[in-house]
């Protein structure tokens, strides 16, 4: 008896009652299966310029043109020696002309010449400072600062204290 289908609800035919649960079950699942959500969670579509990138295909296609074309010449080039007698051009002599060039070299030394003029003028023409009146303004301003300073400059190196020692002409003081 333990086996057999025991339905929640007295009924008259167990069998019915387990063929009708079994339907009932069957199609709850399949509607639980082909539900959809309520809340959408999926994301935006990309659009469709992003995902084709057009440019991208372009910059593609020439590049490889660029490579096919780049291709056809050494092929050129290869078959070219192969039908060749076998001469080699090493002779890399070649002049190059300027149309401009006595023009430039012309304008070059008329800029030389003016800027060797210009330098002349500005070597030639005296200071306008007056530089030994302040060197004896500082002159005399140092030997003020030495007459008023408690230890004279040319003094205070050679002086030692009996308290302290000389390190590179500076007096260090002992704490005691």
């Amino acid at each position: 008896m333990h086996r057999s289908y025991q339905p929640f609800k007295p009924v008259t035919n167990r069998y019915l009652q387990k063929r009708w649960d079994q339907n009932n079950y069957e199609n709850h699942r399949s509607k639980v299966n082909f539900a959809l959500p309520v809340v959408d969670t999926t994301g935006i579509r990309t659009p469709a310029h992003i995902q084709l990138k057009l440019k991208k295909l372009q910059l593609q296609d020439e590049r490889l043109s660029a490579i096919d074309r780049e291709n056809h010449l050494l092929a050129s080039n290869l078959a070219g020696i192969v039908c060749s007698k076998g001469l080699v051009d090493h002779r890399n002599q070649y002049h190059l002309w300027s149309l401009n060039a006595n023009k430039r070299k012309q304008e070059l030394l008329l800029i030389s010449h003016q800027n060797q003029a210009i330098y002349q003028r500005i070597t030639s023409c005296p200071s306008e400072y007056r530089r030994q009146l302040w060197l004896d303004d500082w002159e005399k301003m140092q030997r003020r600062l030495d007459d008023i300073s408690r230890y004279p400059k040319g003094l205070a190196n050679k002086q030692v204290s009996s308290q302290g020692e000389i390190c590179n002409n500076v007096v260090i003081y002992k704490q005691f």
